[in-house]
């Protein structure tokens, strides 16, 4: 068996498997499932599956997708073991039969297992579709467990179509990936999906307390939790994480797995001072602040860690505000946090913390100094956490006199607005007032290449007369919101609009133009003179 390889659940029942004298197994192998009934987080599943087997309705093809080790290959393995089972096919298979144990121990001459990683090309497609002509040796079906089908290149694929569409009675096709994206649609028709879900990080934490036990390793809940955290809904991952763990404790001595010494050995912050930053930063104190982050950083917290649990609190303290419970839970002192500041914080500025951090976190992936970046990602939060809200803003600045100037500490809160709004009062208003303050473009395509669908204060809808760019609207938008200090929306539409303010104006001109000529001097005038031309003051000809 492979290490990569994902292992999937724990029995405490049952007694860890043998090991060959002076070897180890890693947790990842050492536990990996080997009934359905071991299997954690993947309940739907195995009912699906379990009653297309008891109705005899089982596919020629599965295709198994989901995050890396959440037990995509060991799946694949338990399918092969229910379909071959002596007293099979059953989901309850025996475990001791030749076909379970050869499957267990990946020698079973009819089951076949492939990396398509390495195996990419079609002639390797076409050595299985020349053995799937044979029936099974000693099995009951023929089995091709294919890990990583999407890495296949088109022409195996291709290849493999014909025979995934009507394939020989004895076989049957496993197939694994991470990325189902990848996989052509013309395969997933042929197969029956099974979609593997991340396993919630309260059933890891028991999982791996089970394995703790099974060990003889002690592990307070807290190290548990955090790992099963880090995990991110792999059992793999977090197994290996574990496997770590298990290791520091041995080194310090102390046999107890302990929430500070994971936290220690992943870089993470401990949950209370990265709520005490959280509080700091709210209350705008850059000094507390920074002298925080410098002491975490002499803890060795790794800064982008930092800003993880950041995310973790303002999300949590939204679905609080929310009247939904924060994730994971919480002690008694912690739900007391999230209650005040769900209190005291609007969901627009819990909604810009969250921007914030987001966009700090992609920052800090790409900063040359982590530390740097992290320093002027709290004082940015400091500075935003003050700022008025933009629409509060904008309605205080409305309902001002006409005129008068803002308060100087509205300027100073919001530079990028003006001190006063103007309002159109109509499309061709707007389109003047964009020329006379420097935007000659902007106001020169709306004058021309649209028609108006809808004009109200805030609010524009267009429709282009002919191509124009494809960041038009966005254009559009940036340049009256700077030029009126009002915030609008801009959109470009396919319904009904009236002619452009070109095509107003000229259509206005050969109005004019048609009542001069059908006056009767005009009319006499031109009769006697044909060759005469009516003129505008300009010089230039009316017709």
């Amino acid at each position: 068996m492979s290490d990569s390889e994902e292992p999937l659940g724990f029995d405490l029942g049952e007694p860890p498997q043998p090991e060959a004298s002076g070897s180890y197994r890693v947790l990842a192998r050492k536990y990996r499932s080997q009934r359905f009934s071991e299997l954690i987080g993947q309940d739907a599943m195995v009912q699906t599956l379990g009653n297309a087997i008891k109705r005899g309705r089982l596919a020629h093809a599965f295709i198994l997708t989901g995050v890396r080790g959440v037990g995509k290959t060991s799946t694949a393995r338990l399918i092969a073991k229910a379909l071959n089972c002596d007293v099979g096919p059953t989901l309850e298979t025996c475990g001791t039969c030749d076909a379970c144990v050869a499957i267990t121990e990946g020698r079973h001459i009819d089951v076949i297992e492939m990396d398509a990683a390495s195996h990419t090309g079609v002639d390797n497609i076409r050595e299985i579709i020349e053995a799937a002509r044979y029936a099974a040796v000693t099995a009951r079906y023929k089995i091709y467990i294919i890990d990583e089908v999407h890495m296949l290149s088109k022409n195996a694929f291709n290849a493999l179509l014909k025979t995934l569409e009507e394939p020989p009675a004895h076989v049957k096709f496993l197939f694994a990936t991470t990325e189902i994206q990848k996989v052509p649609v013309t395969v997933l028709s042929r197969c029956m999906r099974f979609d593997l879900r991340r396993i919630p990080a309260e059933l890891l934490s028991a999982h791996f307390d089970g394995i703790c036990k099974a060990e003889n390793v002690s592990a307070d809940p807290e190290a548990l939790a955090l790992i099963a955290r880090a995990a991110d809904g792999s059992v793999r991952d977090g197994l290996s994480i574990l496997e770590q763990a298990i290791a520091h404790a041995d080194m310090e001595g102390a046999g107890l797995i302990t929430g500070e010494q994971v936290r220690n050995m992943l870089g993470l912050a401990d949950g209370g001072a990265v709520r005490d930053l959280f509080h700091t930063i709210l209350a705008a104190d850059p000094k507390a602040a920074l002298a925080a982050m410098d002491h975490q950083h002499q803890l060795g917290v790794d800064p982008i860690s930092m800003v993880k649990s950041l995310l973790n609190i303002c999300h949590a303290t939204t679905l609080v505000k929310t009247g939904a419970s924060p994730p994971g839970g919480g002690d008694e002192a912690t739900l007391a946090q999230y209650d005040h500041w769900a209190a005291n914080l609007s969901f627009a500025q819990l909604h810009r913390l969250w921007q914030l951090l987001l966009k700090g976190h992609d920052e800090l992936n790409r900063a040359p100094d982590l530390r740097d970046a992290a320093d002027m990602l709290i004082l940015r939060l400091i500075h935003a956490s003050h700022m008025p809200d933009p629409g509060e803003l904008l309605r205080k600045l409305e309902n001002s006199p006409a005129g008068a100037p803002a308060s100087a500490s509205t300027h100073a809160a919001s530079p990028a607005i003006s001190a006063q709004v103007y309002t159109p009062h109509d499309f061709e208003a707007l389109v003047t007032h964009l020329q006379e303050n420097g935007h000659a473009l902007i106001a020169h395509q709306l004058h021309d290449y649209v028609g108006l669908v809808a004009f109200e204060p805030g609010k524009l809808t267009l429709r282009p007369s002919k191509p124009l760019p494809t960041e038009f609207a966005r254009d559009v938008t940036n340049v009256i919101r700077a030029v009126t200090g009002a915030i609008w929306t801009v959109t470009l539409s396919d319904h009904e609009a009236q002619p452009s303010l070109r095509d107003q104006e000229l259509a206005s001109e050969q109005a004019a133009r048609d009542a001069i000529l059908a006056t009767p001097v005009i009319a006499a005038a031109l009769q006697a003179f044909p060759e005469a031309e009516l003129l505008t003051q300009e010089g230039q000809t009316l017709q």
